[in-house]
């Protein structure tokens, strides 16, 4: 059959997601073609050359319900898989359904409202008149918090709902598919790591890498804490691609220049080759909540490309790991300094359990794993 993905933001936010579950899809023979909305530049990342697309240019509200009724008619699936539980995809998706009874699953990847705590949207009436017609006032954007609420509210609309976490399914319930990696796309075989160094400028260094988005709750400032600390000059921290959201790798820089690298946004494709480059991966992600209902993404890439992994005891990383990485409590440069002198003073050993992790990615987390748990769901609503 042919199903409709609809991803809330071709700019991020979801959208490495909903390539993932194109691929999965794929692999189970479906039809497959992702939608969504452009909140930004350009899409980001690219993405793979044989994946068709439907994009419209994000806006505010109202302009932006003549996009979105456009997009719904665009949708011609038999099924929607929607990403995230935002008015530009799931809501999308409800109206969609309304209309042509189309079944729509949901895939829950983060907490979106994580990031505002128990904050309640309580305005005063002038306050709420600027807020809904001012030009740039709050409620004009389709991600203002009050409507992330109101989709929340709505999740068990859904005919089937997916979670990456067990912090997500214990909030949420449905049914768990981790955020996996195609791994015949990223395997280390493929790729000549000292030649990925060279392309892009790394042969000097040892690299510890970040391949995501940075923010101030993944932990990077904790790991150039440690450099600090360290004060091995050819140790470096390479980000690739950086925020989209803010200008926090700005701050990065300024406060720790000497220790960091940024590799500009690469295309879907690229991607194994430049994890290719990373002598370790590095995923410090901080205690917060918002961190906790994460997944990362990078986790699954660093262990299919067979990469030592240092991580932090946050969330699932422990479990998916399963004593493959090395661990360290968060928030500790102290540990992160110790972990990266055992890991280069042993680097026999550390490749051993890079290729271990690489080992339960195949079994666990790859593309093929992730097919019979999706290939059942869609079997349950069709």
């Amino acid at each position: 059959m042919k199903v409709s993905i609809l991803t809330p933001n071709f700019a991020k936010g979801g959208v490495d997601r909903a390539y993932l579950l194109a691929q999965v899809l794929k692999k189970l023979n479906h039809q497959v073609e992702i939608l969504g909305f452009l909140f930004g530049e350009k899409i980001y990342p690219e993405p793979p050359t044989d994946l068709p697309i439907v994009c419209l240019p994000g806006g505010q509200y109202p302009q932006f319900f003549k996009t979105a009724a456009q997009l719904i008619n665009r949708i011609d699936g038999d099924l929607i898989y929607a990403v995230k539980p935002k008015p530009t995809s799931f809501g999308v998706g409800l109206l969609k359904k309304m209309r042509s009874q189309i079944p729509v699953m949901l895939d829950i990847d983060d907490w979106e409202l994580s990031w505002i705590g128990e904050k309640q949207y309580r305005p005063g009436l002038k306050q709420f008149g600027r807020d809904l017609l001012k030009k740039d006032g709050a409620l004009r954007s389709p991600d203002h918090f009050l409507y992330l609420q109101w989709m929340e509210q709505m999740i068990q609309q859904a005919d089937s709902i997916t979670v990456d976490t067990t912090f997500l399914q214990k909030r949420f319930g449905g049914t768990y598919l981790p955020n996996g990696k195609d791994t015949d796309m990223f395997d280390p075989s493929r790729f000549d790591a000292e030649a990925s160094r060279q392309k892009y400028g790394l042969s000097e260094y040892r690299v510890l890498m970040f391949p995501g988005a940075s923010r101030p709750h993944k932990g990077l400032e904790d790991v150039l804490v440690a450099l600090e600390k360290l004060n091995q000059p050819d140790l470096r921290l390479v980000i690739v691609g950086g925020s989209p959201y803010d200008d926090y790798d700005r701050h990065l820089l300024d406060t720790w220049g000497n220790w960091v690298i940024k590799i500009p946004p690469a295309p879907f494709w690229q991607m194994p080759e430049i994890v290719a480059a990373a002598h370790v991966v590095v995923v410090p992600q901080r205690d917060t909540v918002t961190a906790q209902a994460q997944f990362p993404i990078k986790l699954t890439e660093g262990m299919s490309m067979a990469k030592p992994i240092l991580a932090t005891r946050v969330g699932d990383i422990p479990e998916i790991l399963a004593g493959t990485g090395f661990l360290v409590d968060p928030q500790s440069p102290d540990q992160i300094a110790e972990r990266l002198n055992e890991i280069f003073q042993d680097w026999d050993a550390a490749q051993v359990r890079g290729n271990q992790a690489r080992e339960r990615c195949l079994a666990h987390y790859s593309v093929e794993a992730m097919a019979p748990i999706v290939e059942n769901l869609l079997s349950q609503i069709v």
